[in-house]
């Protein structure tokens, strides 16, 4: 575990970042900002890993910054979607502060990586916490979980699982050092100035009869109504069972846990034929009951610009600049298609005309889930909006 804290000076500001494959760098770096209050978030494709690539030249730009980078299965830059490059933002606080903390997930229990961050975050006037993680070697549920269970109620947390595209093969996080697998690293935004507000929404509609959830293991479902999970979601499929496993993310699996008002989303990362069994990002619990959901372009759009208000709607009136960041899930990019772009202007519409728009599509977004409590979603647009009241 290691963590850093910061301290200095100048009025709340944020300039986006971008970096193209064919042309470096969008616009010269804002050095200027390079401060011990300032964080620089970046998402990028994951073959951007390398020590003299885009990401390890923030690390060089701002060497006074956090830095805080992961790989995506796409980027965010305001209201286009990319592929390839390199999207973030570099943001400094006036009086607010800064910690960041990461810690290895190999060979533990990612509930106990998730309360070991909060415990090195948690501190006065904390008002927000952004987590990314490994994308594919951690229970996002359970990570979640950790992070709730340390972390006071009234703190925004908001992140999201690294992606790989739609590969699925690795994922990396950089916090601190050269981006490796197996990480988790979060930075917590302190200070009474500092707003932070978080809005989450899906978009997504059940069809077809509820199945009982009768085995499953965390992340795995083995049986519905006592059939193999498999065969039975291939059935539901029809046409599109012949593209599984890339067509499970037009069809995620809402499931809603005994004595819960509530559903989450589950996405399908992986299917076993062998044993009949689906590995989702986040937990399937036995005895839940599942169904199948669907949505349109036109929904998903709708539910991407309620999670920007939402963002935003506690906000006080007397702010600064705006940085919203976005996580919105692998799934809806492909669901989207070539209409991607609209979710992302169907969010932007509804945030401030100063906001900074950035951010990345995920494996899993980590946000507010029923009650407020701290849960992994999956097919959702989550945004964390960040700001700082003018004050000395």
């Amino acid at each position: 575990m290691e963590n850093r804290t910061g301290t200095a000076a100048a009025r709340f500001c944020a300039r986006r970042i971008q970096w193209h494959p064919d042309g470096g760098f969008a616009e010269p770096l804002p050095t200027d900002l390079d401060s011990p209050r300032t964080l620089v978030v970046a998402f990028a494709d994951r073959g951007l890993d390398a020590a003299d690539g885009p990401v390890g030249g923030l690390t060089r730009a701002f060497p006074r910054s956090i830095v805080l980078a992961c790989s995506s299965a796409g980027e965010i830059a305001d209201e286009v979607a990319e592929l390839g490059g390199l999207s973030g933002v570099v943001m400094r606080f006036a009086t607010g502060t800064l910690r960041w903390a990461r810690a290895s997930i190999e060979g533990r229990a990612a509930r106990d990586v998730g309360r070991e961050l909060a415990a090195a975050l948690t501190g006065e006037d904390l008002k927000g916490v952004f987590v990314v993680s490994d994308g594919l070697a951690v229970n996002g549920s359970e990570l979640a979980r950790g992070l709730g269970d340390g972390l006071p109620a009234h703190v925004g947390v908001a992140g999201g699982l690294a992606g790989d595209g739609d590969r699925f093969g690795a994922t990396w996080v950089a916090a601190g050092a050269s981006p490796g697998d197996g990480t988790v690293a979060a930075v917590g935004f302190y200070g009474e100035n500092v707003e932070i507000g978080v809005g989450s929404d899906g978009g997504w509609a059940p069809f077809g009869p509820g199945r009982r959830v009768t085995r499953s293991e965390g992340n795995v479902l083995y049986e519905l109504d006592g059939e193999p999970a498999v065969p039975l979601y291939r059935d539901y499929l029809g046409d599109y069972a012949a593209q599984l496993p890339g067509s499970a993310l037009l069809f995620p699996l809402s499931v809603r846990a005994r004595g819960m008002e509530g559903a989450v989303v589950r996405t399908i990362l992986a299917i076993d034929e062998d044993a009949g069994s689906m590995t989702f990002a986040g937990d399937v619990d036995e005895d839940a009951v599942a169904h199948l959901m669907t949505s349109t372009g036109e929904q998903l759009c709708q539910a991407a610009a309620a999670a920007a208000a939402r963002s935003v709607a506690t906000l006080p009136p007397d702010r600064g600049q705006v940085v919203a960041i976005a996580v919105s899930c692998v799934g809806r990019r492909l669901a989207m298609g070539q209409r991607i772009d609209d979710e992302l202007a169907a969010a932007r519409e509804a945030l401030p005309e100063d906001a900074v728009h950035v951010g990345f599509y995920s494996y899993g977004e980590i946000g507010p889930g029923e009650g407020g409590a701290c849960v992994l979603h999956n097919q959702t647009m989550t945004i964390l909006s960040i700001t700082e009241r003018d004050g000395a």
